[in-house]
């Protein structure tokens, strides 16, 4: 287990006491406190905890990545991200933008010619991006068989159930489709896209799509919620764009520090970062950026579970279209996301005026309200810590 402990202590204001900087066993001790319970209660086989703040790097690890050989977890352990992946699909997109390659408010009638004359002409990227589409599904339907031509079929018969701008409906699909639109602009497979444009340029060196041969010794197995049966994501239709990253604690930290402006990146790569928690809609719960999720912080603990609960990916929601969009805040919000396969659960949250980022990986999908929870419990227990 490593931490990565920078010197340097960050002063509000000219004159003001410096924070006390977190030490290793501090940070140790609070995430065993915090976490430990939530491994007990959900059986979780392994988990791995980062955190950044103030661009001084954490890192508590637990348990095993594979029960049969008993390998631990550690910072490298590469854990399935699931709908966390949407957060690169989106960022891709951004940068497109910025790269001149399209433009968010285009329609997807404008990428996609055969779906001319389709509810497409009036739904745009931006609502890909948000989910607000009118109703696609959650899951793309078993009878779309590819990505082709099936499901250019499924979608050009697709009829919004209203206004798709009233409306948020969680989707893969939508999602999907803007990386296969943002790909096609890059002039690559989805895949190679968001490994050499984006994990690259992010300096993500164990983040990829398809783990590759030279680590997948580093390649944890998920485990079904009915037991200890080893599970890993099965290819699907708009898997690669929806929910087939894989990464580690580590990457997934700096992915985070990225977001808070505590690395160096070139300019666009900044740019459709922060484009990314641009505020779009209103939900009952939170502001819809894209993909990210906002919140005032300090966050209500009751309005975050239930912002993370199921009837948000299941349930169609209203929401109020932002015009003009929220600007990025610098202060009193806090952004979340969650994702899961059928063996892994993971959870990345943000609060930048506090400059602290934290993600949490494990090999058991458990319930979002938990994740949600314990992240907020260790972001308060570090400002309590942190404070002079």
């Amino acid at each position: 287990m490593r931490s990565c402990i920078a010197a340097a202590l960050v002063t509000a204001a000219a004159g003001a006491v410096p924070a006390k900087a977190l030490t290793p066993a501090e940070f140790q001790d609070m995430a065993a406190r915090i976490f430990l319970p939530v491994v007990e209660a959900h059986d979780i086989p392994g988990l791995a905890v980062g955190l950044t703040i103030d661009g001084e790097e954490y890192y508590f690890t637990h348990g095993e990545a594979v029960r049969a050989t008993h390998a631990p977890v550690m910072a490298e352990t590469i854990f399935e991200l699931g709908s966390v992946s949407k957060l690169f699909n989106v960022t891709l997109a951004a940068l497109a933008e910025r790269r001149g390659l399209l433009s968010l408010g285009d329609s997807v009638s404008r990428h996609r010619p055969a779906l001319k004359g389709s509810a497409f002409d009036r739904i745009t990227l931006v609502n890909l991006a948000t989910h607000t589409t009118g109703g696609l599904p959650l899951q793309v339907p078993e009878t779309v068989a590819d990505d082709g031509d099936g499901l250019t079929a499924y979608l050009r018969a697709f009829t919004p159930n209203g206004d798709p701008n009233a409306t948020r409906s969680y989707s893969n699909v939508s999602i999907g489709l803007l990386g296969q639109i943002t790909a096609e602009r890059f002039a690559m497979p989805y895949a190679q896209a968001a490994q050499s444009v984006l994990f690259e340029g992010l300096g993500l060196s164990s983040t990829f799509v398809f783990v590759p041969d030279d680590a997948a010794d580093r390649y944890a197995f998920g485990y079904a919620k009915d037991g200890d049966r080893p599970v890993r994501v099965n290819p699907g239709v708009l898997d690669a764009e929806a929910y087939g990253v894989k990464s580690t604690v580590r990457d997934m930290t700096r992915f985070l520090e990225a977001n808070l402006g505590t690395i160096d990146l070139p300019e666009d790569v900044s740019a459709a970062l922060a484009e990314t928690r641009t505020g779009r809609f209103r939900t009952q719960y939170y502001v819809q950026d894209l993909v990210w999720e906002q919140y005032p912080w300090p966050v209500d603990l009751q309005r975050l579970k239930d912002g993370n609960s199921s009837a948000m990916a299941l349930k169609p929601q209203p929401v109020e279209r932002l015009e003009p969009p929220l600007s990025p805040a610098s202060d009193g919000v806090f952004l979340n996301k969650t994702g899961g396969t059928g063996g892994f659960g993971s959870y990345v949250a943000l609060v930048p005026g506090r400059r602290i980022g934290v993600t949490v990986l494990a090999n058991r999908n458990y319930p979002n309200e938990a994740r949600a929870e314990a992240t907020r419990r260790l972001i308060e227990a570090v400002e309590a810590a942190s404070r002079p």
